[in-house]
């Protein structure tokens, strides 16, 4: 068994979501609150506002002219999609390397971690939901927990793979009973150290079995929905990608159709190599 203490340490290196992107969630969040409250708090951070004119006067949005300012960018792309970009923006820089333990490339992870928010947010968007926010911050960063555990992970490969195979573990008990946690539970740790609130806690420690999730189970459930179809399109199927428990139950009770997840996957895969315009934000 691992030094749990030892890996709770080195989570402890990673580099926090900046307190602006709580804040400019709380601002979204509030119906009460105005554009220009979001955009005054953006624009006095000089990196983030360059990152941000940067995506959306990429190839993602195609917009007809070139946005030069916070508030053209709010009109053009509406507030919903800036505060995402924001997000992105904030939470880039732990998943630019690669994961070899978990069969990831550099920047792979960070190109899943964004295309299953979005898919997230289509889901959001389905259910008529109003915390979108908090569903896609989630997804975009469920998976923190691999930046730390790929070492062990790729250490403990061979025992976890066999444990798998042979025993008919899910990747994610696998990985627990060989280093002693696995990258969910420590994902939710270090959520909780960056002060995200006990929903969002709880949605990261159960993007595998959202069922168990006790503050958060619907947006859970909306993240562990967002994760599946991002497997089926072939997305981020790394090592472990295909050794995780499928909850049929967990995706009827969103009372989805066939026919939405149709249109979420046939609309993704026409925009799919545009994303690749917002995985590079650093």
């Amino acid at each position: 068994m691992i030094d749990i203490d030892k890996i709770i340490r080195e989570a402890e290196a990673l580099k926090p979501m900046p307190q602006i992107a709580n804040k400019i969630m709380s601002i979204a969040e509030n119906p009460k609150s105005s554009m220009t409250e979001i955009s005054d708090v953006i624009i006095y951070d000089q990196s983030l506002t360059t990152n941000i004119l940067r995506v959306c006067n990429s190839a993602y949005f195609g917009l007809p002219k070139n946005i030069d300012s916070i508030h053209q960018a709010i009109i053009y792309i509406g507030l919903e999609q800036l505060v995402d970009i924001v997000l992105m923006s904030s939470g880039s820089e732990n998943f630019q390397g690669g994961q070899e333990g978990y069969g990831l490339d550099k920047g792979e992870l960070w190109r899943y971690s964004v295309l299953s928010a979005l898919i997230a947010n289509d889901l959001t968007e389905l259910k008529g939901l109003k915390d979108n926010h908090l569903i896609f911050t989630a997804a975009l960063i469920k998976d923190i927990g691999k930046v730390v555990l790929n070492q062990y992970v790729a250490k403990g490969f061979e025992e976890i793979n066999r444990l798998v195979k042979e025993e008919g573990l899910s990747f994610g008990s696998a990985e627990k009973k060989v280093i002693g946690i696995d990258h969910a539970e420590l994902g939710g740790m270090i959520a909780k150290k960056w002060e995200f609130s006990p929903r969002m806690v709880s949605i990261i420690e159960n993007h595998h079995k959202p069922q168990d999730s006790l503050e958060a189970s619907f947006e859970s459930s909306i993240v562990y929905t967002a994760d599946t179809l991002c497997m089926m399109m072939g997305i981020g199927v790394g090592a472990d990608g295909l050794a995780y428990r499928f909850y049929k139950e967990v995706i009827d009770q969103l009372d989805f159709t066939e026919k939405d997840f149709q249109k979420i996957m046939a609309g993704f895969s026409e925009k799919i190599d545009k994303v690749e315009d917002l995985t590079n934000l650093n």
